[in-house]
């Protein structure tokens, strides 16, 4: 038991889904694992521990933003042993060739600051993706059939961001999308030696001004648990 994560030792596996939203996290443990229990509901912040295909799995709420998303991978790494931490959520398209619905595999994520900014100083730091979870997690969308796409991304520190100067360099540099968590997951991955990933449904669109209907979300999200739960668990 933590601070912020209310569960005993042993209620949470070594694998975590990390979803934003909390509701999300509840949504997905009920649609795709067997024997979902809730362990955690400290400030509302839900998560869940069952089973997919006889792996043990848990599915916990990360918050919006990276200090957010810190405090829990901390918990969940130092106080629970999480080898694997998967951030599974929407994100906003850059790209003209990037739609709607897409998948998108961050190989990397860039940033301006993160929570670990006052430990790297003046190193401009380059988080990764775990290369064994991206490779199966490829695959597992290829035989699903979902449009994916691999390479950058970028996590902002603010959600209104008043900065087209940035986002035109950015477009122009390749970057697929925009978050607001997985760069300083990547760095925690790093530090602790863990395996991360950031699997994200494109919701929006930065250049197009669409957005994906709520009633079509659901389907396009399951999605993208049944690949995060395939890369960390695939063979």
């Amino acid at each position: 038991m933590t601070i912020h994560i209310g569960a005993e030792k042993g209620e949470i596996a070594e694998t975590v889904l990390l979803p934003g939203d909390p509701y999300r996290a509840k949504w997905a443990a009920e649609t795709f694992l067997t024997g979902a229990e809730l362990v955690n509901e400290v400030r509302g912040m839900l998560g869940f521990t069952g089973e997919w295909r006889g792996n043990r799995v848990t599915i916990h709420g990360s918050g919006m933003g990276m200090p957010s998303l810190s405090i829990y991978a901390n918990e969940l790494i130092s106080n629970y042993d999480v080898q694997t931490l998967i951030r599974v959520g929407s994100t906003g398209g850059m790209q003209p060739h990037v739609g709607l619905r897409d998948v998108i595999l961050a190989q990397t994520a860039s940033n301006i600051s993160t929570p670990s900014r006052g430990i790297f100083k003046e190193l401009n730091f380059a988080p990764c993706a775990d290369f064994d979870l991206l490779h199966k997690a490829y695959h597992a969308a290829e035989a699903k059939g979902v449009k994916t796409h691999v390479g950058g991304i970028y996590s902002a520190d603010v959600f209104y961001d008043e900065r087209p100067d940035l986002n035109e360099q950015m477009t122009r540099h390749g970057i697929l999308a925009v978050e607001m968590e997985a760069a300083e997951l990547y760095n925690l991955a790093h530090r602790y030696g863990r395996r991360a990933l950031a699997v994200l449904t494109v919701s929006d669109h930065l250049q197009t001004g669409e957005a994906l209907p709520s009633a079509d979300r659901e389907k396009s999200f399951g999605d993208m648990i049944e690949i995060a739960l395939e890369a960390a668990f695939g063979s």
